[in-house]
């Protein structure tokens, strides 16, 4: 099931418009290449209407904001929900200010998301209205453990069946929900927490799969989060003695580009609730 998640983006090849953050902008297009899909990188207000609507899906990033750039979400989220494109939105650091809770709950309320992804501060925050994340990091208290999995795992399923999303609550477990089903997924590896940006990529890779798979949206994010989790373990193999978190980086995009159908269907971890 989840192999031909993967399948389907590399054979579908969608153009991805993707409005991140210049942090890892980059990263996030050779992400795209990597998985099979195409990058677009437009952000500006007066072009993104038209980049949109000859784009397959879109990604929004909400990593680096300004009032322009807010704009420019919008424009794109409203274009593409119109045409019928799926939306990824990442509501990165959101509790950390109120400017940047504000712009991730207008884009929620306004931009036709398909999917939420973010850690498990951020989409407390929007399940609440309000919160606290240290950065774009998790905050301590709203990390999934095995003690806390079923109250997070039930506050995900109930924010994604409120909002109409499927939601991607990630950190050491991830959480992925249509509001019915929950997808517990336990791929991954710690040393991605030292590479700045692999929720960005994330998020970006799921856009890829949702848009290559639109009639099997919970299962396509599933599947991106495993697969990226699974290509994090992956490179973590391929470390030596003189790598750091630079190599792991490349490593990981690696693990992406090399990635088979089959090595997902059987290298994913997870549990459906």
């Amino acid at each position: 099931m989840l192999g031909e998640m993967l399948e389907n983006v590399r054979a579908k090849r969608p153009l991805i418009h993707s409005i991140t953050n210049y942090v890892t902008a980059n990263d996030c297009a050779n992400l795209l290449l990597a998985c099979g899909a195409s990058p677009v990188m437009a952000c500006d207000e007066n072009e993104v209407e038209d980049v949109t609507s000859i784009c397959d899906g879109l990604s929004i990033n909400i990593g680096t904001l300004d009032h322009r750039k807010v704009t420019a979400m919008l424009k794109a989220g409203q274009r593409a929900h119109a045409l019928g494109h799926p939306v990824v939105l990442d509501p990165v650091g959101a509790g950390s200010s109120r400017f940047r809770t504000e712009t991730a709950l207008t884009l929620l309320r306004e931009a036709g998301c398909s999917v939420v992804r973010g850690n498990a501060s951020e989409i407390r925050t929007l399940a609440l209205g309000a919160g606290a994340t240290k950065g774009v990091d998790a905050d301590l208290a709203d990390r999934i453990t095995s003690e806390n999995l079923d109250r997070m795992a039930e506050l995900v399923r109930r924010f994604a069946a409120e909002t109409k999303t499927v939601a991607a609550a990630t950190g050491a477990v991830d959480l992925v929900s249509d509001g019915e089903r929950v997808f517990c997924i336990y791929n991954g590896h710690p040393m991605m927490s030292r590479v700045t940006g692999t929720g960005c990529q994330l998020s970006v890779l799921a856009a890829a799969y949702v848009t290559a798979n639109p009639e099997r949206k919970l299962e396509a994010a599933a599947a991106a989060v495993c697969a990226l989790g699974l290509c994090g373990e992956k490179a973590y193999e391929r470390m030596g003695p003189a790598d750091g978190n630079a190599s792991y980086r490349n490593y990981l995009i690696d693990a992406v580009y090399r990635l088979t159908g089959e090595e997902l269907e059987s290298g994913a971890r997870y549990e459906i609730r």
